[in-house]
């Protein structure tokens, strides 16, 4: 499992503390990046998809594998990237003992997502999916939408002119896998198609909200939600907690 480790946000100062998702190694293993304790988390103004993986080595099988770059979003809207302790140089092959006769890989265990802390404890967990494509985003905005309660979600063609990525009875969604903060315009665009379709709307983004949208969100009630590259959304805001409590 991964260790938890305390992270201060540099724009709010309001303190967490982080565990990093914890995935299957291809030998069955579970696996977290291991997270460089005491070093300063990186606020991410700019996203790209190349310098969103960090390289991880398996401790029992030695594979050495990307996985995605630990996040966190603070409830201030802020988006931080979580430094990692980078992979040691490997040993020379003298000095790697051989495995004897009949030796065995460690047996793996199911990988485990915590919960969001305020979800009720009846519900089970959430299996996210990783981001890797901004269609992955959408899907793994439905996976937890589905998570939450809802059912019979469709999801629109890729970049729909309405902007509606996701739809269920009673429910519209949004996903923004840009690199730039959702803004104001965009919230308020959402909230229309949610009150025209008498439903719920809930707003998906890689990058955060400027402050501007989360202000608005909150007055019209609608959840936000950052995700990070495992596919694990986390609630910006008062209504996307109450949504996670409440489900569909």
């Amino acid at each position: 499992m991964g260790e938890n480790v305390p992270v201060r946000c540099p724009a709010c100062r309001r303190q967490h503390t982080f565990t990093p998702p914890v995935f299957p190694c291809a030998c069955g293993e579970p696996l977290a990046p291991p997270l460089l304790r005491g070093a300063a988390p990186e606020r991410i103004t700019h996203r790209t998809w190349t310098d969103a993986w960090v390289t991880v080595r398996c401790g029992s099988c030695g594979r050495q594998d990307q996985w995605p770059q630990p996040e966190l979003g603070c409830a201030c809207g802020v988006v931080l990237r979580i430094p990692v302790r980078p992979v040691p140089r490997p040993a020379p092959p003298s000095a790697t003992p051989a495995a004897g006769p009949g030796t065995a890989p460690a047996a793996g265990r199911p990988p485990h997502i915590p919960l969001p802390p305020t979800a009720t404890p009846p519900r089970p967990t959430f299996r996210p999916m990783t981001i890797r494509t901004g269609r992955d985003a959408v899907t793994a905005a439905a996976l937890y939408l589905k998570w939450l309660g809802f059912r019979d979600i469709m999801q629109s063609p890729e970049r729909p002119a309405s902007g509606i990525d996701l739809r269920a009875p009673g429910l519209v969604a949004q996903v923004d896998p840009t690199t730039r903060p959702a803004g104001l315009r965009d919230v308020e665009c959402l909230w229309l198609h949610g009150l025209s379709a008498s439903a719920v709307s809930v707003f998906f983004s890689l990058a955060g909200y400027d402050d501007d949208a989360r202000a608005r969100a909150d007055a019209l009630d609608v959840p936000l939600f950052v995700m990070d590259l495992t596919g694990t959304p986390q609630p910006a805001n008062r209504p996307a907690d109450e949504l996670i409590t409440t489900g569909a």
